[in-house]
């Protein structure tokens, strides 16, 4: 199981700062560059934590690192392309479903053995707030004005859900 969980989470983490570059790629010489680097910086910082556990517990990362390295870019840029309200749109699709995944994992620590798991928890759950927070963000700064919010975000949503699935098994 904490294979499993330490795979996944590096895997998203890995995505997410994949997404913001892609972003930054396109929006970050505009007014909203600076407010996608803040979020990109947190990204890196749990991006790194993951690297550390990974290597703690000798847990190898998923094997499909290169795609999500070109699937994560390709939609921060596209997002972004859209303009700023795509690239929130993708920033409170993305967080909503990191932080749900999140949160099922805390549930599935807190059953198993919470003693055990007690400095995984605190991490989950700082990093969870963090993912909450920029999808707040997102909301904030006109992530539901773009047409079409409902239907980028679902298949953005989709897109998450399957990559945690595959993610976790290879």
């Amino acid at each position: 199981m904490l294979d499993r969980m330490l795979r996944v989470d590096h895997a998203g983490e890995y995505g997410a700062n994949r997404i913001y570059a892609g972003q930054m790629a396109v929006l970050g010489r505009t007014s909203t560059g600076p407010l996608i680097q803040e979020m990109w910086d947190q990204e890196k910082h749990h991006l790194s934590k993951f690297n550390e556990l990974l290597a703690e517990n000798r847990v190898r990362p998923t094997a499909l690192l290169p795609l999500w390295n070109i699937a994560g870019f390709l939609l921060g840029a596209s997002s972004a392309l859209l303009g700023k309200e795509g690239a929130m749109a993708c920033t409170v699709a993305v967080e909503e479903s990191i932080s749900e995944h999140y949160n099922s994992q805390i549930r599935a620590l807190m059953e198993r053995d919470p003693e055990r798991y007690t400095e995984l928890l605190q991490i989950i759950k700082e990093f969870r707030d963090d993912e909450l927070e920029h999808h707040d963000t997102g909301l904030e700064h006109d992530a539901e004005k773009i047409p079409g919010y409902w239907l980028i975000k679902n298949a953005i949503q989709l897109g998450c859900k399957a990559a945690i699935y595959v993610s976790q098994r290879v």
